[in-house]
């Protein structure tokens, strides 16, 4: 099932090309022609089975079980002709008929030897099978030259045996007539020549009365005549007879061959939708693998767009061959995300962002595998819209906002819960605080159908409605302040600065122009976008700052680790250098106690002292042995005991802690608030006034704009002159 999606988002997006560089791999032309056509769906089972089985041929270039060639001929004429009677097909097309035969049944007996490592692929060898019927019947009558056989038939055997025996006797006749003529001297010095594919005397012009045959022409000059000799045409015109003979069987055999396949019409029709989808798959499969492409998550739940690095397709291959950089974009949508609001300067990438969302979901749905990484997840939309690029329309003598309005309209009659939206410079082309009203309450009306979408604006009214709303969120282009160049990354979370005038001073307008331009618009407005562009300097450092000591922090980990290893290692290499001196130490004790007793023997010569003696030694080891053992466990066990003691404690403290914060959890103190109070929320530095207050919520004025903030936020701002 193909979505709707209009033919203006293809051309937004730049689909075609895509395609264009997809079907560059397809081997046959129906397999380009296939791909160049290929519309996106919004069938979920049949595109994971499509990207499954791109993957899994993209998985096949890098593994010893190669997926064997699948090039075929086009049988599309052949079809028809099998289905009227009496028709005969070429020669050619039962050789293609044979070889995309073989190659069916090469793809088919791989597929089931390897179903385990491609098991969709297997699937699509599901609705054909094994033909062993066809190729031995095309061998019997036609050889690998694309000749018919001599055995053919009985009748074809005889009709070549003749005309083998009749050339023979046609060139020994010749010869003869040429060897009669040549030694009277009727012939010219070239003797003989080819007239009609025919062999003729060049018998000199004054001589041809003396020579019996048939005039077949004759040279320039007229000084040669061609003759064929008489004996020679005669059995020439029994050749043409067996020819004639030979061609009509050759029809016969052709006409009976052609009927054997008339029955294998489906098969073959089954055939080719098997081969070309296989090289479509190739080819989905070899672009894949230039541009690293992945099968992503599909999350079948709910909406949700989580890429990890995406590059825009295009982008990346035309920056590879003019060897330049291309900038990867991590990419947030869903449920509790579904609107991002993309701000910042010109150049900074912003509308390559959206282009790049859009791409890939096209090609997503479109069976084509994705440049991101492995953990991103995506989802399918039903529709997808766009409103990208020069939006003047010619034809229709509308002007650019007039087009967008169009657009618009179209956008508020389709767009729902299943729409990806993505419109570039909302609200431009008119006044900018009439469009920027007008851009406000149709991405409201956005917000409420519940659709997913990315816009790019430099208007302060949007910026402000994506902090209000909790399911839309700001976003923006990083901007270098200092050297004025984009860094092409995208930071969710927080409004981006159009840097306007230090865009400005940086190509070379004047000082002077560029203040006098700040002094004509409100204060309000040129505050308002210097904090922005504070705002991002800081979450820059910050972002380096935190870098560098992530990098300290990882340094002095494996410091840390590298020490406490060296000091383990030293601990057990002296705990076991004392174990071995104490052994030591009491293997000398007891040698002298050993050299002792015997001593003693040798002085008294009696054994039972001598006995004696020695079982008192063993038996006193033994019972220090024994004390040493008991000594230990019982030592064992009261570190076991003091260690029990003291996590109970701790788990005894954790849950005196725990009750006292239930008990002793201080209450908010709600502060009277009135309309006209001058106040700041707790954790900023901006300080409004009330305007209204309803159901525990202010609307506080701020000057450049309003926002809506609960009362438990604010803090009244004490004026200093009253307190004077």
């Amino acid at each position: 099932m193909e979505s709707l999606i209009p033919n203006k988002t293809l051309e937004d997006l730049e689909y075609i090309e895509v395609l264009n560089q997809c079907a560059k791999f397809a081997i046959t032309q129906l397999g380009k022609d296939a791909i160049q056509k290929l519309q996106p769906s919004v069938d979920t089972e049949l595109i994971e089975k499509q990207l499954k089985s791109v993957s899994e041929f993209k998985s096949s270039f890098d593994n010893e079980n190669r997926i064997p060639n699948h090039g075929f001929e086009s049988l599309l004429d052949i079809f028809p002709l099998l289905k009227i009677e009496n028709s005969v097909l070429a020669i050619s097309s039962f050789r293609n008929m044979a070889t995309n035969t073989e190659t069916t049944n090469k793809l088919i007996k791989f597929l089931i030897k390897f179903q385990a490592y491609y098991p969709t692929l297997y699937e699509f060898s599901n609705n054909i099978s094994i033909e062993n019927d066809i190729i031995p019947a095309i061998e019997r009558v036609i050889d690998r030259f694309g000749e018919i056989r001599d055995k053919a038939s009985d009748h074809l055997f005889s009709i070549r045996k003749k005309l083998q025996q009749l050339r023979g006797k046609i060139s020994s006749s010749f010869n003869k007539s040429l060897s009669q003529y040549n030694g009277a001297d009727y012939l010219d010095d070239i003797k003989e020549s080819i007239v009609n594919n025919r062999r003729v005397l060049a018998v000199k012009a004054m001589y041809r009365r003396k020579v019996k045959g048939t005039i077949m022409g004759s040279s320039k000059t007229g000084s040669i005549v061609f003759i064929e000799p008489e004996t020679t045409y005669l059995q020439n015109q029994e050749l043409q007879n067996l020819l004639f003979e030979e061609t009509e069987e050759i029809k016969k055999i052709l006409t009976e061959l052609t009927d054997f396949f008339r029955p294998y019409l489906p098969y073959f029709q089954n055939q080719h939708n098997f081969l070309l989808k296989f090289d479509i798959i190739y080819a989905k499969a070899c672009y894949g693998k230039e541009i690293d492409g992945i099968f992503p998550k599909i999350n079948l739940d709910e909406k949700e767009i989580n890429y990890k690095k995406a590059f825009h397709p295009l982008l990346l291959q035309t920056n590879r061959l003019q060897n330049k950089s291309t900038y990867p974009q991590d990419i947030e949508l869903n449920s509790e995300n579904r609107i991002i609001v993309i701000s910042g300067p010109n150049a900074g990438g912003k509308s390559i962002t959206l282009k790049t969302v859009g791409l890939l979901q096209l090609m997503l749905q479109s069976g084509i595998l994705i440049p991101v990484k492995e953990n991103s997840v995506a989802c399918i939309f039903e529709l997808i819209l766009t409103d990208i690029g020069d939006n003047q329309s010619i034809e229709n003598q509308l002007s650019t906002y007039s087009y967008r309005l169009n657009n618009m309209k179209y956008f508020l009659k389709k767009c729902n819960s299943n729409t990806l939206f993505l419109i570039d410079e909302f609200g431009t082309g008119s006044d900018p605080e009439l469009g920027g009203a007008l851009a406000e309450v149709i991405l409201e009306d956005f917000y409420e159908r519940e659709a997913l979408g990315l816009i790019t604006t430099h208007y302060s009214n949007l910026k402000v409605l994506a902090t209000e709303l909790p399911k839309m969120i700001n976003a923006n282009m990083q901007f270098d302040s200092k050297t004025l160049e984009p860094i092409f990354k995208l930071v969710l979370g927080e409004a981006g600065s159009s840097f306007t005038f230090e865009v400005a001073q940086k190509n070379g307008l004047p000082y002077n122009l560029v203040n006098r331009a700040k002094k004509k618009i409100e204060k309000g407005k040129v505050r308002f976008d210097a904090t922005i562009a504070k705002l991002q300097k800081e979450r820059n450092q910050l972002l380096k700052t935190g870098e560098s000591l992530k990098k300290k922090e990882s340094k002095a980990e494996e410091q840390s680790e590298q020490t406490a290893q060296i000091k383990a290692k030293l601990k057990s290499k002296l705990s076991s250098y004392q174990e071995l001196f104490d052994h030591n130490q009491k293997m000398i004790v007891l040698g002298n106690k050993f050299n002792e007793i015997g001593e003693r023997y040798f002085k008294n010569n009696k054994k039972r002292p001598l006995i004696s003696e020695l079982l008192k030694l063993v038996e006193n080891e033994n019972s220090k042995r024994k004390k040493k053992s008991s000594l230990l466990l019982k030592t064992e066990k009261e570190k076991k005991k003091k260690i029990n003691e003291q996590v109970n404690k701790e788990i005894a403290l954790v849950r005196k802690e725990k009750k006292k914060n239930k008990i002793d959890k201080p209450k908010k103190s709600y502060i009277k608030l009135k309309v006209g109070d001058s106040v700041r929320m707790f954790d900023g530095r901006s300080v409004g006034s009330i305007d209204l207050i309803e159901k525990n919520k202010a609307i506080v004025n701020y000057g450049v704009f309003k926002t809506q903030v609960s009362l438990d936020l604010l803090e009244i701002v004490e004026d200093k002159q009253n307190k004077k």
